[in-house]
């Protein structure tokens, strides 16, 4: 996984911690498609605000790599098992 890579999140923490949105917010990006913003301390950076109607980089996630598949451009998962679902 590079910077710029397209991967979709297949699965989230389950340690997230409640209140302040911040599960809700790894929930409504559940089975999207984002591009690989940053790396630190093993952690992956995506920009997500877009799932809440704001510009991708007013908000971000870091989540770990095994919570990730690698997607092409097309919007479709890389297995080629069509495309890529949206949540909500």
């Amino acid at each position: 996984m590079e910077i710029g890579d397209l991967v979709i999140i297949t699965s989230i923490p389950s340690t997230l911690p409640d209140g302040m949105g911040t599960r809700e917010l790894f929930e409504k990006c559940l089975g999207r498609t984002f591009a690989i913003a940053g790396f630190e301390k093993g952690l992956v950076e995506l920009e997500v605000g877009e799932v809440i109607g704001e510009a991708s980089y007013m908000h971000s996630i870091w989540i770990e790599p095994y919570h990730l598949a690698p997607s092409d451009s097309k919007g479709t998962s890389e297995d080629g098992k069509g495309p890529v679902p949206k949540a909500g």
